[in-house]
């Protein structure tokens, strides 16, 4: 007789995250495990969205395969052969979460499956967001598919920076003219939350309840990513009101020219702004790289530090 030991160790998996960012910046205000990769479902669908309008029209027409047709999961029923235009299908895509208008877009978009994946990843690399990896376009599990919690967040900032995107998002309601039918959006914020502008709902039973969602009070501007919880709805409004009450927008660059010690001039051509609580305040500190024999005459990198940490940074020209 004899006994294997396997040591599985302390550590668990996990299995939900948050993150809420400046809307604005980016700039990661709350989280935990906000870098952790995690399936996301639906979510994915922003990304879909943003890929087929940075490769189509609105007024294009798609006619529906069998294949998109008989796609699994939540549906607008589309049938083979009917004629549908982009435009209606991406907003059953974002309203109404339909996986079979995903694949149509997909099929159009990209000529194949495959040919539009590449391009959603490949716009994942350009944006550079390293915890994140696809393989449809709709959020069907797939262990190769996920996403962290702070990247899906800036997805969203980068999808609603699209006028079109943002106008899709937003809708809280959308009569196809392809159909008789009023779709209304499945994102329940959108019709009970006064701060609530945009957002995607999503589900597997491999992810869970996944949900995005951008907030906006006055100045403050922030997207909220959960992952796996089943108390999205309250956990949403909760952290927006978290950072609306605790964070001011405070001035941390003023614009103008700067004299610097060698006498060297440089510019700021506007003001820039962050999002910070009182904490963040007392520990500003503003960094210029200044490069050393610059004979090719690069541009000066401005750092904005919260203690040892990068806020913001940007370049700036000298001007004498």
């Amino acid at each position: 007789m004899f006994f294997l030991f396997v040591n599985i160790g302390s550590a668990q998996a996990v299995s939900s995250s948050y993150a809420v960012i400046d809307a604005k910046t980016g700039r990661l205000l709350l989280g935990n495990n906000a870098e952790v990769e995690l399936p996301i479902a639906s979510l994915t669908k922003v990304w879909t969205a943003l890929t087929v309008l940075d490769n189509a029209t609105l007024d294009e027409e798609i006619t529906i395969s069998s294949v998109a047709a008989a796609q699994e999961g939540s549906s607008l029923y589309l049938q083979p052969g009917e004629v549908w235009t982009v435009n209606s299908l991406l907003h059953g895509l974002m309203l109404q979460s339909g996986n079979d208008a995903a694949y149509a877009l997909a099929e159009h978009t990209g000529g194949s499956l495959e040919g539009f994946v590449k391009l959603m990843n490949e716009k994942f690399q350009l944006a550079g967001l390293e915890n994140s990896h696809f393989t449809n376009p709709s959020g069907l599990h797939n262990d190769e598919h996920y996403a962290s919690a702070q990247d899906m967040a800036n997805m969203f900032r980068l999808a609603l920076q699209n006028e079109d995107f943002m106008k899709i998002a937003s809708a809280k309601n959308f009569v196809p003219k392809e159909r008789s039918i009023k779709w209304r959006n499945k994102h329940k914020l959108m019709h009970f939350n006064e701060y609530t502008v945009a957002g995607k709902t999503g589900y597997t039973k491999r992810a869970g309840r996944t949900l995005v969602t951008y907030l906006k009070d006055k100045d403050k501007e922030v997207i909220v990513v959960t992952l796996n919880h089943s108390n999205d709805w309250n956990t949403h409004v909760s952290l927006a009101e978290q950072i609306f009450q605790n964070y001011s927008m405070v001035q941390v660059v003023e614009k103008g020219k700067y004299e610097l010690f060698q006498k060297d001039v440089i510019e700021v051509k506007k003001d820039y702004y962050l999002l910070l609580n009182k904490e963040e305040e007392e520990k500003l500190n503003n960094v210029l790289i200044i490069p050393r024999n610059n004979k090719e005459k690069k541009p000066f990198l401005w750092k904005v530090m919260i203690d040892k940490d990068v806020a913001l940074e940007f370049n700036v020209k000298k001007v004498k």
